[in-house]
C-alpha cells in the first residue's frame, strides 16, 4: 500500500481528482476521468488517498466570508513582515558598512590622484613648451661652455677658479 502513495498522479487528470469527489464534475470531463482511473493505478491511489480529506471538509461548517478587504489586510500584513525581518541587522552588516565607507575613501583618494598627476603633467607641458627653444638659437645666445675635464688637473683648476677669492 505504501507504493501506491508513492506514485504521482497524471498533472492533467489530478486536477480534476477534488472536482470529481465533490460532485462538481460533470459531462465529458467525467466521462474522461473515470476511463483515465480504470487504466492509471497512480490516479486511482491518489483518488482513494484523497477522498477522506474530502469527508472531512463536508463535516466542518462552512466558514464566513472573510470580506472584499481581506487579501489586501494579508498582503499587508507580509509586506510589513518581510520588511521587518530585512531590517534586522545582522552579524556582518557592521562589516559591509565599513567595506562601503573603504570603497568609498579609496574611489575618492584615487580620484585626487589622478586630477592631481593631470593637474601636474598639465603644468609641465606649458612650462616645456615656454622653455623649448630650439637648438639653433642657443648657440647664438650662449656660448658653448667649457668642456669637460679631461683629467684630475683641469677639474682642481675649475674647482680652483670657482672657489677664487671667497675665503
Amino acid at each position: 500500500m505504501e507504493a501506491r502513495f508513492n506514485q504521482m498522479a497524471c498533472p492533467e487528470f489530478e486536477v480534476l481528482l477534488e472536482d470529481h469527489l465533490t460532485g462538481d464534475l460533470s459531462g465529458a470531463d467525467a466521462k474522461i476521468l473515470a476511463e483515465h482511473l480504470e487504466d492509471c493505478v497512480a490516479c486511482s491511489a491518489a483518488l482513494e488517498h484523497a477522498a477522506p480529506s474530502v469527508q472531512l471538509l463536508r463535516a466542518a461548517p462552512p466558514s464566513a466570508d472573510p470580506g472584499p478587504g481581506y487579501s489586501r489586510m494579508v498582503m499587508a500584513r507580509i509586506r510589513a513582515e518581510i520588511s521587518k525581518r530585512g531590517e534586522q541587522k545582522s552579524i556582518w552588516q557592521p562589516f559591509v558598512s565599513l567595506a562601503w565607507r573603504f570603497a568609498a575613501t579609496a574611489t575618492l583618494a584615487l580620484a585626487l590622484l589622478v586630477t592631481f598627476d593631470a593637474v601636474r603633467h598639465v603644468q609641465y607641458d606649458r612650462q616645456t613648451d615656454l622653455a623649448y627653444v630650439p637648438v639653433t638659437e642657443t648657440r647664438d645666445l650662449f656660448p658653448d661652455p667649457a668642456g669637460l675635464p679631461a683629467n684630475r688637473d683641469e677639474v682642481l683648476m675649475m674647482v680652483a677658479d670657482t672657489n677664487h677669492g671667497k675665503q
